[in-house]
């Protein structure tokens, strides 16, 4: 009974929502005009990504509950948009697909995408371990809904091909933007001085620790790190030290924007006083904008 139940809990929705997609099919397939219905569905898909894409980062690496809750909230709220829009313009492409043809490998991809967006447990095996397949996910969704879409208010199918291309084009690139900024140096700003500190009152006489420290006495006497960071004239930038000990987020920690003009650089620095009971292993402190571009990396290992 109990692996029944299991059974239930971890498939019971998917099928559900595949009776509702079938149904989807023939309700919409005579009032496939109602072209309102597809853009609401791009517009929410669009604005639910924007804001995962923005806040995903931020609130995976707080370690709050809450946080995971709400990215976990969201990744279902794609999923279902995905599962709506694909079934809801899978009719259209069916009826116009010539299945000897090779046209009917974009509806057999659509089909696919359908499937998985349909299946909760394929969905998270597959899709959310591969960012790049959600991306995926998110540009065809947008072509083949607008491309359905534009031929029901006059635009001729080339037209309505290319504006969906176009379209599905900056969505590529705000996608690429959100995934690849982290690999992109976030140039000019440099990072022109780093070092990690003991935690002392007066903070002006900078003498860099070496990058093995005791772990009593980190325990004891608490760290500081210290980033001065170059910005052009006229700039002003949020920045962060993430604090991590063996890969793994400990801290975040928001400091003053950084000002710049200013030729040594702009200084900032965080305090780190509580550690865990076994601060031991790799240590380090990543200074990011507010985007998450990598300035720079201080390193440090704590040992017995």
């Amino acid at each position: 009974m109990s692996s029944a139940f299991a059974w239930l809990a971890e498939w019971g929705v998917s099928f559900a929502s595949l009776t509702g997609g079938v149904l989807t099919l023939f309700v919409f397939r005579r009032g496939l005009p109602n072209v309102a219905w597809i853009v609401g569905y791009l517009l929410l898909l669009w604005l639910v990504f924007a804001v995962l894409v923005e806040l995903r980062q931020p609130l995976a690496e707080s370690g709050r509950r809450t946080g995971r809750l709400v990215v976990t909230a969201a990744d279902y709220t794609i999923q279902t948009l995905y599962h709506g829009l694909l079934l809801f313009v899978l009719p259209a492409y069916y009826a116009s697909a010539t299945l000897t043809s090779r046209n009917v490998v974009f509806l057999i991809l659509l089909v696919l995408l359908a499937l998985l967006a349909t299946f909760d447990p394929w969905y998270r095996t597959i899709v959310h371990p591969r960012p790049w397949l959600g991306y995926l996910f998110f540009v065809l969704s947008i072509f083949a809904a607008l491309n359905v879409a534009l031929p029901l208010v006059g635009v001729p199918p080339l037209g309505a091909l290319m504006a969906s291309a176009f379209v599905a084009s900056l969505a590529i690139t705000s996608a690429l933007s959100a995934v690849g900024r982290a690999w992109i140096p976030p140039a000019p700003l440099f990072m022109a001085r780093a070092a990690i500190m003991w935690d002392l009152p007066d903070l002006d006489n900078i003498e860099a620790l070496p990058t093995t420290i005791s772990a009593d006495e980190v325990k004891q006497r608490g760290l500081v790190a210290y980033t001065a960071i170059y910005a052009p004239a006229g700039l002003r930038q949020s920045v962060s030290h993430v604090w991590r000990h063996r890969g793994r987020v400990i801290e975040t920690v928001s400091l003053a924007p950084v000002l710049g003009g200013r030729r040594e650089g702009y200084r900032t620095y965080s305090r780190k006083t509580s550690f865990p009971e076994e601060p031991e292993g790799r240590w380090s402190v990543d200074v990011v904008t507010a985007s998450g571009q990598l300035i720079g990396r201080l390193r440090f290992r704590v040992v017995r």
